[in-house]
């Protein structure tokens, strides 16, 4: 990443808004970023294995954006840009944000906790690129995949994604804790894979709810929209070695409007399988993985884990996750791709603001242990409903307004909570 021409600063993603609450803005630390391959050898092949024939293997390479903590060279400063490929293939966008390209890593501070993006169908690693800089600023390296098959220029069969989803993230785990312990990766000490968060987005919440614990329904093996020859038994609540294949490194997921549940994914005897500590967010209008019989059903059948539920009101399916729609877009002669940013009623950069600060102060508590994280968390249930009492800059006894938002600015959230155990 260069220094960002001036055709890119229309498309910045790291706008921090004047009306953002406290923990939306960077951290201390300066971003480096650097893009890498990994190959998984030994995956089925899900477009080329035939009904009733044996599973094709097959090299599986995934493209990744790393962000990390870094230490800059004296006299350089934050900021480069990105080309990102856009929801309309044939246009891409030119980013900007605070990352430095190739940034030395910042090695004095031991190992930070690894953090995992995993977009939607289609998306790519750059979908939620403004959380990827903003968490590593905080203190995490952050890795967000191009999932093979399901990016907006090389988009296939639905089936392909539905079976490699949950394996595309723990594969990504995996590897980059071999490279936390590889001499000659800029990852060398860097990160701390046994304490992992997940974001997933869509499909990629899909994925990681697979992950969290929520193995698929019988149901839905031999789904016309499922990869042959019921392959998607193997993350199945009743393969007896689903459970041992999950990855015992990750402490706690972050789903933004799961997909599945409306499909018949889980039942709720799958969801209850679900041990991890969670937060879900989502738009009570959301129509593509549905609200009240979607992502709040999930959110409420997970008995057996502490999770929260961050409700945008009247938002969408893109709620939080998507940065901006990009200019280039915006320009083009039919405009097309746009709606795949936006929100009919929602600002993007607010939404995105918002979702920075919660995902901020999930990952520091439960990735960190910083207790005092949860004063952002545990708050009153509906931001309309809470009271702003200050006087002379000092709270009084009726004030329980959400801790780091103006006067008024909660009004648009729900943030519910349930324990382990609650229903």
């Amino acid at each position: 990443m260069n220094s960002v021409p001036s055709n890119a600063q229309v498309n910045h993603i790291d706008t921090i808004r004047p009306d953002a609450p406290t923990l939306a803005a960077y951290g201390d630390y300066d971003i480096g970023v650097r893009t890498l391959t990994l190959v998984d050898p030994s995956r089925a092949d899900v477009l080329n294995t035939q009904p009733g024939a044996a599973t094709a293997i097959y090299d599986r390479s995934l493209t990744v954006e790393v962000w990390y903590p870094s230490q800059l060279a004296k006299g350089q400063s934050r900021g480069g840009e990105y080309h990102a490929i856009t929801r309309n293939p044939g246009i891409t966008a030119t980013l900007a944000g605070q990352a430095v390209r190739d940034a030395a890593p910042d090695t004095t501070k031991g190992a930070f906790p690894l953090i995992v993006i995993s977009h939607g169908y289609p998306g790519n690693r750059y979908l939620l690129i403004h959380l990827g800089e903003n968490l590593a600023s905080k203190g995490f390296v952050v890795v967000s995949i191009d999932h093979a098959d399901s990016t907006y220029d090389d988009q296939q069969a639905f089936s392909s994604t539905l079976y490699n989803r949950p394996l595309d993230q723990r594969f990504v785990i995996a590897s980059m804790a071999a490279l936390s312990t590889d001499a000659d990766s800029f990852l060398d000490g860097m990160l701390d894979a046994n304490n992992t968060g997940i974001v997933g987005y869509s499909m990629g919440g899909y994925g990681l709810v697979n992950n969290l614990g929520g193995g698929y329904s019988d149901t839905v093996l031999p789904s016309s929209i499922g990869p042959p020859n019921e392959l998607l038994a193997q993350h199945a609540t009743s393969n007896p070695e689903y459970r041992d294949n999950l990855d015992s490194r990750i402490k706690a997921g972050f789903a933004i409007a799961p997909w599945g549940m409306e499909r018949g994914f889980w039942s709720e005897l799958d969801l209850a399988g679900i041990k991890i500590p969670t937060f879900y967010l989502a738009g009570d209008a959301d129509t593509v993985s549905g609200y009240e019989n979607g992502v709040r059903a999930i959110y409420k059948a997970a008995v057996n884990s502490d999770r929260y539920l961050l409700t945008y009101k009247n938002a969408g399916h893109n709620a939080g996750a998507p940065y901006p729609v990009p200019r280039e877009i915006l320009d083009s002669a039919t405009g097309e791709g746009a709606d795949h940013y936006t929100d009919p009623v929602w600002d993007n950069v607010r939404m995105n603001n918002v979702m920075d600060h919660f995902a901020t102060a999930y990952f520091t508590y439960h990735l960190k242990g910083d207790s005092s994280m949860l004063e952002f968390l545990d708050v009153h249930p509906d931001g309309a409903e809470a009271t702003y009492s200050v006087k002379d800059g000092v709270p009084n006894e009726a004030h329980n307004y959400w801790p780091g938002f103006e006067e008024g600015s909660a009004v648009g959230f729900k943030l519910e909570k349930l324990e382990r155990g609650q229903r």
